[in-house]
C-alpha cells in the first residue's frame, strides 16, 4: 500500500448542477465534472466588474481551473449550483473571485445560450460596480488588473481569452451598440422565452 493518496479532483468538480434544456428549463442534475465530460447543458453567470474609475476587472485564470485554465477573462463568475438562482450565483461568484464582501447585487443584462461542439450552457450576463479593494481568490485568479475599455480592446487581439467570455463580451458590446438584446432564442429582454 502506498503512502501517497491518489490525486483528488478539485472540489468544484463535485458541485451539483441543474441540467437544463434548450429553453433553460431544469431537466435533471449532475456533478459538475460529469456535466463537463458528457456535455450536459447547465447554467453560468458572467459578471462584468467596474471600479470607481469605470475600468473593467480583467484576470488570468489559474492553471488548475477545470475549464479554460490559464486563459484571460474580462468577467468573474462561474456555474450556477443546483437549486440556486442566477442572481444569487452572480453575487456569490463575484464576491468569492474578487475577495470582497458587501458588493451590491449585480444588475442582470441579458441571457444567451453558449453552444459549441465541446460545451453548452445558458449564460446570464451581469454588471456590477466594485469600489472596494479587491483581494482575488488565489485558487481562481493568477493575475488581475483594472483596464479601461480602450486598453481591453487592444488586449483582445493580443491575449488568449476564454472562448465563452469572449463571446459574452462580443454580445455585450453588440447589445450596448444596438440598445437591445443580442439575436438568439431569447425573449425580448434577453432572457429565455417561457
Amino acid at each position: 500500500m502506498s503512502d501517497k493518496e491518489p490525486p483528488q479532483e478539485p472540489r468544484s468538480a463535485d458541485e451539483l448542477l441543474d441540467i437544463v434544456d434548450e429553453r433553460d428549463r431544469v431537466v435533471g442534475q449532475a456533478r459538475r465534472a460529469d456535466a463537463m465530460a458528457r456535455r450536459l447543458r447547465h447554467r453560468t453567470v458572467f459578471v462584468l466588474t467596474r471600479d470607481g474609475a469605470d475600468r473593467i476587472f480583467v484576470h488570468r485564470r489559474t492553471a488548475t481551473k477545470l475549464v479554460f485554465p490559464s486563459l484571460y477573462d474580462m468577467f468573474v463568475g462561474g456555474v450556477v449550483g443546483a437549486g440556486e438562482s442566477y442572481d444569487t450565483a452572480a453575487l456569490r461568484e463575484a464576491e468569492e473571485e474578487l475577495g470582497v464582501s458587501g458588493l451590491p447585487a449585480p444588475t442582470p443584462l441579458f441571457s444567451f445560450l453558449y453552444d459549441t461542439p465541446e460545451h453548452t450552457w445558458w449564460s446570464r450576463i451581469y454588471e456590477v460596480r466594485c469600489e472596494l479593494p479587491v483581494a482575488p481568490q488565489a485558487e481562481e485568479i493568477a493575475w488581475h488588473a483594472f483596464l479601461d475599455e480602450e486598453e481591453l480592446g487592444r488586449r483582445l487581439a493580443e491575449w488568449e481569452w476564454v472562448p465563452d467570455g469572449a463571446e459574452a463580451y462580443r454580445r455585450l458590446l453588440e447589445w450596448r451598440h444596438q440598445g437591445r438584446s443580442p439575436a438568439g432564442p431569447e425573449g425580448p429582454n434577453g432572457f429565455p422565452r417561457d
